[in-house]
């Protein structure tokens, strides 16, 4: 007999695993596992998917995040010098100044440079008249330079007052072939390619200076050299015309024949009198391009509205509509004097090399209140937001994979077990041990691959629902995703296989060919530890690889193992517990139904264990989420009263403070309290200098690297409440902290706090700790300090009121008579808050429907894995006079307990956890509530009842001759 060729038995392992996977398939050996790895691929590929195509949108504009290479913020000017380093190392600079401000309607005609005697009176006939006051609408203002942005481009409407004007010689967007933006209209704008926005192809009409919205002129041109291709020309000037999608309000300004607004890429400020708008805010105030606004003291024609804005972050202020006005008229308006609250920007782009050097360079001359932001460092509220979805969306997923983990073991548990005989007959028939453990392996990698593909392809479908229901949030166009997140889950296919499923089959390869002639003999054992040590060595690949954060990944891995253990001791705990209550006697009827399931229960008890803690993890999961969707959210929204302020008014100067409240008082909402508002540096503790990097949480270093609004009063607050210490001594230097600051910068009754205040420094005592009711919507403050210091520092004013539906004009009369207030509508940006929730938490609960059903394939496993065990119980109990009610009623009350008992711990935990959140993040009282603990228990009872009714109950068919022969 020939000796077989070397590669001999890597062919022969091959042939073998694809007949003994063809075999498999068709007796529907593989059903379980399949199933489970199609949910646990499927909810990491649709995670991956949606993540994926996010990151790539960011990524995409990067350049316009920024509007430069580099942006210095600070809550104080600039100093001019780091402006003039920049321009002596070759680097290009514009500045910038942000803040929120009160814009309203002027339909009166210009005023120019109205001085502070013109801010009206409340005793004015027109103010008292709401029909005849103009709208007002709280505006994000942002003063620019004439070179802004320095990357990128402002996306904007041709200009309605003087289509000819841009002042802009060229900015970081000027190079061979950048913008060349002229003031002659014979001066042509061409398009850097990496400027043209997307869209930019196909005829488009020019909307006709002066003649309206909707109004077009001009006629499809070719091309020329540098333009953008089939985009219409602006009549007049020679620059080109690109449709561009308009974000956030679906209403056009200027449109194309197919409906896309029409978008002029520029890179100057607004000419001097004019501002560029956010359409919304046009519409808020029934303001058409041409007409004017007043924005402090001074009157402006809206020329342009605003398609794409670089720079524009998410910061509250943000969520208002922006105005956009040159830098030099600023000081017009008179809303830049003392305590009003400005962000200067310092924009800086360049060469990499110069770059480099330059903030190398500023670095160290960065002081308190002034920091960079760069591509690399990120946007704050951009990188933090985006790290944190992407981190708690992998956990959902990898929870949905990890439940699924459990019915892969599951399943391949029973996959050996019922495969005992067979291969210990191709041991008989001289199969060597190693020639069947590559079979096995291949035979799993197969499965994996297979799993893997129908769950990708499952995985993309459903990512596209979950798009579907971020859809308001996103507010933009997704690119096509890449390929990687489908080979992530084919590879966590393969992860799942073998960490959970190839310990309990490999070791079909080592089965003895006795087990032929006795049935006893089984495979060889397999240590616990070892299968534990695989399995959580698997579940920790997974964690680091797709959460990409070790310290969370550990506190997961430490979080999850905890979790188990603590729910395998409850179940066994409480199954143990039940066998000792079971009847001592088997007496006819209940009493006998009652200690044959109870009696059946305790048998199994390892694997009834498993069963519950599956479960239990799965319906811990959804119902913690029905408790964040129902009960935390209906907290939040009833944590305030009908008659809570939803108006907050800042910016008040001191001589104002009659006006308001006479206001306010004639509108019947008085009286009203004004307080003081100062603000503030924290600098030192106890002579010990105060710095952002002595803080390890990212809240403390934020906290203490801001201004505080300090107040002072004479009296505590009527909705604060002393919780250590005492009140503050007007006439002392002491001042009174709230517990949770006091908490996050480690702060003691007793310390000394040194302030800055306006360049002086300010040492008060820390007397009391104070409890906030920040769920009242009143005006709250961290630090209160005594009158004796701080009275007689700058300051202004802030107050907060309820207006009531129908009383709304009293707002105008405000804002009319003070234009320099800024009045917030909380009622409106609460309704937008609670929009964006309910559609995060609807993504979010769209994920854990993966987990339901991998908790659906767990119970399926648990029912299957002890099939056979069931069937032999069965029969012998048939066989020594049961009943086939009897029976059915005894697996009724198993399966009733298993479904009693996770519900019971699912429930629990879910509270447990709906109550940390509401304590820890949310910051409000939260009473659970009994009919989740009640109306959880009797669901997954009657889940499970009828799931695992459905599994076992044709058992009790089977004749009982059969089932002892066949066991």
């Amino acid at each position: 007999m020939s000796q077989p060729s070397a590669s001999s038995p890597r062919i022969s392992s091959l042939r073998l695993s694809w007949l003994l996977l063809w075999r498999d398939f068709r007796a529907r050996e593989l059903n379980l596992l399949l199933m489970a790895l199609l949910v646990a691929v499927a909810a990491v590929t649709t995670v991956g998917f949606f993540v994926d195509r996010l990151d790539r949108a960011l990524n995409e504009q990067a350049l316009h995040l920024l509007g430069a290479d580099l942006v210095v913020r600070a809550d104080r000017p600039v100093p001019e010098a780091w402006a003039q380093r920049a321009t002596a190392s070759g680097l290009q600079v514009a500045h910038t100044v942000s803040f929120p401000s009160m814009a309203m309607a002027d339909h009166a005609g210009p005023q120019p440079h109205a001085g502070p005697q013109d801010r009206g009176d409340a005793s004015d006939p027109d103010l008292n008249a709401d029909e005849e006051l103009p709208p007002t609408q709280l505006a994000s203002v942002l003063a620019v330079s004439q070179r802004y942005p320095l990357r990128g481009v402002l996306t904007v409407t041709p200009d309605a007052v003087n289509p000819d004007f841009c002042t802009s010689g060229g900015s970081g967007n000027t190079a061979a072939g950048g913008h060349m933006v002229g003031t002659g209209g014979k001066d042509a704008v061409t398009l850097h390619p990496g400027d043209r926005p997307a869209g930019a192809t196909g005829a488009a009409a020019a909307m006709q200076p002066g003649t309206g919205s909707g109004q077009t002129a001009g006629s499809e041109q070719s091309a020329g050299p540098g333009q953008v291709a089939g985009a219409a020309a602006q009549p007049g000037t020679g620059r080109q015309l690109a449709p561009v999608s308009q974000p956030g309000t679906g209403k056009t300004s200027s449109t194309s024949e197919t409906g896309e607004t029409l978008g002029l890429p520029i890179d100057c400020a607004p000419a001097p009198g004019t501002v560029f708008v956010d359409e919304a805010l046009a519409q808020s105030l029934d303001l058409k391009l041409g007409e004017r606004l007043t924005l402090g003291n001074r009157s402006f024609v809206i020329s342009r509205f605003i398609l794409m804005e670089p720079s524009r972050g998410a910061s509250f202020v943000n969520f208002a509509p922006r105005l956009m006005l040159a830098l030099d008229d600023l000081p017009s308006t008179g809303l830049t004097g003392p305590g009003s609250r400005l962000t200067y920007g310092l924009l800086v782009a360049g060469p990499a090399q110069a770059m480099s050097d330059y903030q190398t360079w500023l670095r160290p001359q960065l002081g308190a209140g002034q920091h960079l932001e760069n591509l690399d460092d990120g946007r704050p509220e951009i990188q933090n937001t985006l790290t944190r979805a992407r981190q708690f969306l992998a956990l959902v997923s990898l929870l949905s994979a990890l439940i699924a983990a459990v019915a892969i073991g599951l399943g391949a548990r029973r996959f050996a077990e019922r495969h005992l005989d067979g291969f210990a007959i191709l041991k008989a028939m001289g199969l060597s041990q190693r020639l069947l453990a590559r079979a096995l392996g291949l035979e799993m990698l197969w499965l994996a691959l297979a799993g893997g593909v129908l769950g990708v392809t499952l995985g993309w479908a459903a990512h596209h629902a979950l798009i579907g229901l971020a859809r308001v949030v996103l507010e933009t166009s997704l690119p096509a995703a890449s390929a990687w997140p489908a080979l992530q889950a084919l590879l966590v296919a393969v992860v799942l296989v073998l960490g959970f499923a190839a310990v309990p089959v490999l070791r079909l390869s080592g089965i003895t060919p006795l087990r032929v002639l006795r049935r006893d003999l089984g495979a060889p054992g397999l240590s616990v530890w070892l299968v534990l040590g695989v399995s959580l060595g698997a579940f920790a690949v997974l964690l680091l690889w797709l959460v990409g954060d070790t310290r969370l990944a550990l506190l997961a891995l430490g979080g999850f193992v905890l979790a188990a253990v603590v729910f395998v001791l409850l179940a066994m705990g409480g199954v143990w517990l039940a066998s000792r209550l079971r009847p001592r006697a088997a007496r006819p009827g209940w009493g006998l139904i009652l200690r044959l399931s109870l009696t059946g229960w305790s048998r199994r008890l390892s694997m009834t264990a498993v069963q519950i803690v599956a479960l239990t993890v799965g319906l811990m999961a959804l119902l913690l989420l029905t408790v964040i969707r129902n009960d935390l959210l209906a907290a939040w929204q009833q944590a305030a009263p009908p008659d809570a302020p939803n108006r907050f008014v800042i910016n008040i100067q001191p001589d104002q403070q009659q006006t308001v409240h006479q206001i306010l008082d004639e509108a019947g909402l008085g009286p009203v309290t004004l307080y003081p508002m100062v603000r503030g540096r924290l600098v030192a503790i106890n002579d010990r200098p105060v710095r952002p990097e002595d803080y390890p949480e990212d809240r403390a270093r934020r906290l203490v690297d801001r201004e505080f609004n300090l107040s002072y009063a004479s009296q505590l607050p009527a909705h604060n409440q002393q919780a250590r210490g005492r009140w503050i001594d007007p006439e002392a230097a002491e001042v009174s902290a709230e517990t949770g600051i006091m908490d996050t910068l480690g702060l003691s009754l007793g310390d000394r706090l040194c302030f800055d205040v306006g360049g002086q420094t300010s040492e008060m005592t820390l007397v009391g700790a104070r409890e906030l009711k920040w769920d009242s919507m009143q005006v709250n403050f961290f630090m209160i300090g005594s009158p004796a210091v701080l009275a007689s520092q700058p300051q202004n004013l802030i107050t907060a009121f309820h207006v009531p539906a129908g009383k709304e004009g009293v707002v105008r009369r405000l804002s009319a008579a003070m234009p320099n207030l800024t009045i917030i509508d909380t009622g409106v940006i609460g309704a937008q808050i609670q929009s964006m929730i309910g559609q995060v938490v609807s993504a979010v609960q769209f994920l854990f429907l993966f987990t339901v059903a991998a908790g659906c394939v767990v119970l399926y496993a648990a029912m299957g894995s002890l099939r056979d065990e069931r069937v032999a119980e069965v029969a012998l109990m048939r066989a020594l006079g049961a009943s086939r009610r009897q029976l059915g009623l005894a697996q009724l009350v198993e399966l009733s307990a298993t479904g009693l008992l996770a519900g019971l711990m699912g429930a629990a935990g879910a509270t447990v956890m709906g109550w940390q959140l509401a304590r820890q993040v949310f910051d409000f009282a939260y009473q659970p509530s009994p009919w989740l603990l009640a109306g959880s228990i009797l669901a997954s009872t009657v889940f499970i009842v009828l799931a695992g009714g459905w599994n076992v109950w044709h058992l009790l068919d089977t004749p009982p001759l059969r089932a002892l022969r066949g066991s």
